[in-house]
């Protein structure tokens, strides 16, 4: 009976992400379905996969197992997950509704994107001005300070280190800005993807230089993690 559930279950998963990743790659190829409802629904479906392959794995597995438990952190990640996507797909299902409201209600407004684009903007300006603002006075504090000291390496060192700080905070945040608090009128698609290269792959690559490589604690932590690596290779 166990053998059987596997099966049915497999069967099933596979199925449902089949399905689901088909969805996704029409939307994604297909131009013609580049519009809110399809991407609410590649949303939906991207959701859904996460879903099922939060707790549907492991029920298979039990079936076919002796031991059917969990890890106390196992259990407590798997439902932390689960609650997350479920909420999160409650809300997509609501903004689909909207979406057909407006398709079907108002359908002269539905191609029209200046309300969209205002959100956006707003949103952005909420979203990232205000912490850049937060970061910038933040240091400009710092800096006070600093430049109080009567220690010259002391100086010296600090202002490096919030420089280098202030520096990719500030790449981030511009790029990030100019990207989603510009009208699309404004945007061309070159500009977009050399802006989107650097809050998406420089910042991300300069971050682990700048916060942690430079760090007495994480070179040491690095040397002892690089120690022990060699020493079990010998082993």
């Amino acid at each position: 009976m166990d053998s059987f559930l596997f099966v049915a279950i497999a069967i099933l998963f596979s199925v449902a992400l089949m399905g689901n990743i088909t969805l996704i790659l029409l939307i994604r190829l297909d131009p013609r379905l580049h519009t809110p409802m399809y991407f609410l629904l590649s949303q939906l479906s991207f959701i859904d996969m996460m879903y099922i392959s939060t707790t549907v794995p492991k029920m298979a597995v039990n079936f076919l197992s002796n031991s059917k438990t969990i890890t106390f952190l196992g259990c407590e990640i798997q439902t932390f997950v689960f609650l997350v996507l479920g909420r999160t797909e409650a809300l997509l299902l609501g903004f689909m509704s909207y979406d057909r409201y407006v398709a079907i209600c108002h359908p002269l407004r539905y191609p029209d994107i200046s309300e969209y684009e205002y959100t956006v903007i707003l949103s952005g300006l909420i979203i990232l001005l205000l912490p850049f603002m937060a970061i910038l006075t933040s240091y400009a504090c710092v800096l006070t300070v600093v430049f109080q000291m009567s220690s010259g390496k002391g100086q010296t060192k600090a202002i490096s280190t919030c420089s280098s700080h202030l520096l990719v905070a500030s790449l981030f945040y511009m790029t990030t800005l100019s990207t989603y608090t510009t009208p699309h009128s404004m945007h061309s698609p070159e500009q977009d993807k050399v802006v989107a290269v650097f809050y998406t792959i420089i910042t991300p690559l300069l971050n682990p230089f700048i916060y942690s490589l430079r760090n007495k604690e994480v070179i040491g932590a690095l040397r002892r993690l690089i120690g022990l690596c060699i020493f079990v290779q010998k082993i």
